[in-house]
């Protein structure tokens, strides 16, 4: 009779993989094999979200506090060199903002509406992604005292004050600062 040897951490590396591929398999049916009704599918989110009524801004799509209205309030736009955006609210009278298109950069912006009230730059979520140098890793605002806000996209590693158009904000009543 021949005695056959395992090899133990061999083994044991093999129990330890079934006992997870088998929890996960249980884990993705709700249970140890039971069978349950699938979920439902998440709500799609409120209609007045897009329309122009959510968070800081009124019913009729004017934006109440800039700090508040959140991406996906307003329309989606195509602008220069393919580069698509969003503009929020509605312009107030006369606006600079309403000559500006999505795309363009931030020299070409100031040339058309002037020196903001105030400006700075934050990092986004891509900025935290490691060995992520695409665009996006941090937003530029500016903001204009009684016209609203504008976000500026990207730019180079290091560089804050640059980068492309892609979000007008109008409002109105905006104070102007950050």
């Amino acid at each position: 009779m021949r005695n056959n040897k395992i090899n133990s951490s061999a083994a044991l590396w093999a129990a330890a993989a079934v006992v997870v591929l088998a929890s996960a398999g249980c884990a993705s049916r709700g249970g140890a094999g039971a069978s349950q009704p699938a979920a439902a599918p998440a709500p799609a989110p409120a209609a007045s979200a897009r329309s122009g009524s959510g968070a800081g801004m009124d019913g009729r799509g004017n934006v109440t506090d800039s700090s508040k209205v959140e991406a996906g309030s307003g329309r989606t736009v195509k602008g220069l060199n393919g580069y698509e955006g969003e503009i929020t609210g509605n312009p107030a009278r006369n606006s600079k903002f309403t000559r500006l298109q999505i795309g363009m950069s931030a020299k070409q912006v100031t040339d058309i509406a002037g020196a903001p009230t105030d400006q700075g730059a934050y990092v986004t979520g891509k900025a935290f992604i490691p060995f992520y140098f695409g665009s996006d890793r941090h937003r530029f605002e500016m903001t204009y005292k009684g016209q609203g806000r504008l976000i500026f996209a990207g730019g180079g590693m290091g560089e804050y004050t640059s980068g492309n158009l892609i979000w007008i904000i109008h409002n109105p009543n905006e104070s102007g600062y950050r």
